[in-house]
């Protein structure tokens, strides 16, 4: 499995630990209404909520254009290391996501954006 691959799986994680931040060590967390409960939690819990939100968003594009970098065969190298941006400022966005660090975050956060179009570009190239 080449490492590209990987960081789909990596994505593809992402939303569940964020989400893990915001419900960790709250005993009153509502299973029945979990979505309710998340919208009314505040400073970190609620930030670790809108980043659980925004991998979720983020993983059909990065995902998609993995597979069709791959699919086209253009160079694995190049793959690899678009992919390896994406989730490093996916990491980095989530950080300073719960740090509370809006313009670094977005920042960051068109980073990851523009590895996602460099990965279309690789295809193109192929």
């Amino acid at each position: 499995m080449t490492l590209s691959y990987w960081c789909i799986l990596i994505a593809g994680l992402m939303p569940v630990l964020t989400i893990a931040v915001a419900k960790y060590g709250r005993r009153d967390f509502d299973n029945a209404e979990p979505r309710a409960w998340l919208d009314k939690q505040t400073g970190v819990r609620r930030r670790a909520d809108y980043a659980h939100r925004n991998h979720f968003e983020a993983f059909p594009f990065f995902a998609a254009a993995v597979l069709v970098a791959q699919q086209v065969g253009a160079p694995q190298g190049q793959i690899d290391i678009a992919a390896l941006v994406f989730i490093t400022a996916r990491i980095l966005y989530t950080a300073l996501y719960l740090s509370d660090k809006p313009s670094a975050r977005s920042a960051v956060w068109i980073i990851g954006y523009l590895s996602v179009i460099a990965l279309f570009v690789i295809a193109a190239r192929a």
